[in-house]
């Protein structure tokens, strides 16, 4: 049997409080709906979860591709767009082997969503160069060693192309925080860093 207090009444939440309560929990679930703001005509609403179509300007190129709102932008371009430079290693941004630049700025592809890089510029290690033409720092990594299984060039000479449009002639301190943010797994740090030092001694053009 429940306890009674001494002045009889039962002791712990009865119907009627919580029938008191419920009401009260609508009415004010009614007055919030009443006051929240009508949507604007022309908001776009939610997107997805099914595939919707994504504007991307890559390279100077402007591409249209229809994606699950949740795809990366790095699966986007590896998956959709046939650009492979950029490389799935780590897949948690924490690598860099996937680094590009989005407005000039160093990303992470695996780490930003693909409908999130609509409006800004996105540029590749594809753009740099080809085969017959090498961009001045494709050159000085293979020039000196600065690579070995690969997977990580890219997002390296991406990362060095920021770095001397930045500071075309770095400090050891601005190398250091500049490529800070990619890592090689084959330990090729010192043929980087002698690459970098005969760009700046022979005034690369960092176009």
């Amino acid at each position: 049997m429940p306890k009674r207090k001494q002045d009889g009444a039962k002791e712990g939440f009865s119907r009627r409080d919580f029938l008191k309560t419920g009401a009260a929990g609508a009415a004010l679930t009614s007055v919030a709906a009443k006051a929240a703001p009508a949507p604007q005509s022309g908001d776009p609403g939610v997107m997805g979860p099914g595939p919707v179509a994504i504007q991307l300007r890559i390279n100077g190129e402007r591409r249209t591709v229809t994606l699950e709102p949740r795809v990366t932008l790095l699966d986007a371009m590896r998956n959709h767009l046939d650009l492979t430079g950029a490389k799935r290693v780590c897949d948690r941004g924490t690598c860099g082997a996937c680094t590009v630049l989005l407005d000039g700025k160093l990303a992470y592809a695996c780490s930003v969503l693909a409908i999130e890089a609509q409006g800004q510029e996105i540029q590749t290690v594809e753009s740099l160069g080809d085969p017959e033409n090498l961009h001045p720092i494709q050159t000085a990594f293979i020039e000196h060693d600065a690579s070995q299984c690969g997977f990580c060039t890219p997002g390296f000479v991406l990362a060095c192309k920021a770095l001397l449009d930045k500071h075309p002639k770095p400090t050891a301190e601005e190398l250091s925080a500049g490529l800070g943010g990619n890592l090689c797994r084959c330990g090729t740090y010192a043929g980087m860093r002698d690459a970098i030092a005969a760009l700046t001694e022979g005034g690369m053009t960092n176009g």
